[in-house]
């Protein structure tokens, strides 16, 4: 039986585990519900491949990690558990399945991608040397599992990342690098209508420092640096004393990351007696369409062989944790889970027609990478498994 075959047959099996873990809502900033959702995507995740998780608290913040067989990882399957969604969504947003269409709070960003990656590596007759790293914090910014992603990805042939597809099913194949700054400015209150000389007004500082921000941009080159949220003074007859704005930065280069890094640190006051402090969060570095070209070549040549329409690729102004695998060097092809749309909004949703054919070109990439003799797409059943790398077949 070939992989499409197999993954058709598993669909029904893939829709129970994915309505299982939008029903368990996970919202980033819920350390409690990320905590929930974890055990969640470990029965999940143990009831296709017949092995537990690691579970993996950092700061408060679940992370799940199947290593299969004992050697080192191989390959990489990368994902998260946290969305977006605040608990409570899915009463507003109830789960669903409507013509084809599977709709339900983070069911595209992207829990429909953890479940493609069990039934991807089920199909192996031999899952040793795969990981399967599942993050808690994807949607802050990856402030507790960067290092353990690095650390899992250091070394692999391939990362593969279960993020949603872009528009049309397009795999991600170039991501920018994502810096986070605040500005912060400190003048002189004074009276604005008796002696507003006297004060040194934060408001028009930041009005200067934005202007300044704001140019740093480079269409040309890709990079967009954009101040976003404002404040400034306490009333409306104060000269302000102080102020801050944050700013977001996205580049297409490290060497452009690196040049609006050094810009901003090197902001200097404009008015007199103003100050300026910052804090700068160089948080995810680009995603290089080099870092892709290889996977994304072979991704067409399998796709052909399995008789699915060639995947079109798409470069995105948006990160994800493939942008910390292709950092330290690993090559990396992203946005190889489900098609569907509205990542964050309220019409997000799956397209389940399409979850076969997709899950069975991971599962070919996956046998590809590791150099299995079977990665044609026919299944040779299970043989060789070690007791760490067994898992049960649909």
């Amino acid at each position: 039986m070939n992989l499409r075959d197999r993954m058709t047959g598993a669909l029904p099996a893939m829709l129970t585990g994915l309505e299982t873990l939008v029903r368990c809502e996970s919202p980033s900033v819920d350390q409690t519900a990320v905590a929930r959702s974890a055990e969640t995507v470990a029965r999940v995740g143990a009831d296709v491949l017949g092995v537990e998780p690691e579970r993996i608290v950092l700061d408060g913040c679940t992370h799940l990690r199947w290593r299969l067989g004992a050697g080192p990882p191989r390959v990489l399957l990368l994902g998260h558990h946290d969305t977006v969604w605040p608990i409570g969504s899915l009463d507003r947003h109830p789960f669903s399945i409507t013509d084809g269409v599977l709709r339900g709070p983070g069911c595209f960003d992207m829990k429909a991608g953890l479940v493609m990656a069990f039934h991807a590596v089920v199909t192996l007759a031999d899952a040793s040397g795969v990981s399967i790293l599942v993050t808690g914090d994807e949607e802050i910014g990856s402030p507790t599992s960067r290092a353990l992603i690095e650390a899992e990805a250091t070394g692999c042939r391939a990362a593969f990342v279960l993020e949603a597809a872009a528009a049309g099913g397009a795999l991600k194949t170039e991501r920018k690098g994502v810096s986070h700054y605040e500005v912060r400015v400190a003048g002189r209150a004074a009276h604005a209508g008796l002696e507003p000389e006297r004060g040194v007004n934060a408001a028009i500082e930041i009005a200067h420092q934005v202007l300044a921000v704001s140019g740093l941009s480079d269409p040309v080159a890709g990079t967009t640096v954009t101040p976003t949220v404002l404040s400034a003074g306490t009333t409306t007859n104060t000269v302000p004393a102080v102020g801050r704005f944050a700013v977001d930065a996205r580049v297409r280069t490290a060497a452009e990351q690196a040049r609006v890094d050094e810009v901003m640190r090197a902001l200097q006051p404009v008015l007199p007696g103003a100050e300026l402090e910052l804090d700068a969060d160089l948080n995810r570095p680009p995603l290089p369409a080099t870092a892709s070209r290889a996977l994304y070549a072979r991704a067409e040549q399998l796709a052909a062989e399995l008789g699915l329409p060639p995947p079109s690729s798409a470069a995105v102004g948006g990160g994800s944790d493939g942008n910390f695998t292709a950092g330290v060097g690993t090559p990396t092809l992203d946005g190889l889970g489900a098609s569907g749309g509205g990542a964050h909004a309220a019409d997000e949703h799956v397209l389940v027609d399409e979850l076969p054919g997709r899950t069975a070109l991971v599962a070919a990439l996956l046998l590809d990478a590791l150099g299995s003799s079977d990665a044609s797409g026919e299944s040779s059943g299970a043989t060789n498994l070690s007791s760490s790398s067994r898992v049960r077949r649909p």
